[in-house]
Parts: C-alpha cells; structure tokens; sequence
C-alpha cells in the first residue's frame, strides 16, 4: 500500500470528506492540518505542498507519487488500487 498524506484545513468540509474517505476505507495517513500549526510551521507546509507540485488550495493529497488536489474519491481508490 502506497503512502498516503493529507494536507487539510480543521474546518474545511471537502478536507473532513477526504479524511473520512481514508478512515473508512481503514488506510493509515500522515494529515497535516495547515490551519493548526504555527506561522513558521505554516510556511514548512506550504513549501513542502509546493514542492510536491501543488498549489495552496485544501486539501492536498499524496498518494505515492501522485499528487490529487480536492476530493476526488474515484482518483484516490485508483491510486491506492482499490475497487471503487
């Protein structure tokens, strides 16, 4: 099984959905909740998010070597090499 992060926002409903997408499908994630960490912590997250390819918009996910941003279930199940 591929590793899996998650970039998220506390209070962002799509971020809450991607959460619970990995948790009910019970895969183990790194999260990182970008709102919750300090300001120079902050700045780690979003070069890190950038590094990745990504921009700065919740969440942002990391499933081996492919970036996903938003909630995009179908795309997750693929990369993880679920069914649906």
């Amino acid at each position: 099984m591929p590793k899996v992060k998650l970039y998220t926002l506390s209070t962002c409903p799509w971020c809450h959905r991607a959460k619970r997408f990995f948790q009910d499908k019970h895969i183990a994630v790194d999260c990182v909740d970008y709102d919750l960490a300090g300001a120079k912590e902050q700045e780690k997250i979003l070069a890190e998010m950038k590094g990745y390819g990504g921009g700065e918009s919740f969440p942002l996910i990391v499933i081996g070597g492919e970036v996903i941003e938003g909630f995009d279930p179908e795309r997750f199940s693929q990369c993880l090499g679920l069914d649906g």
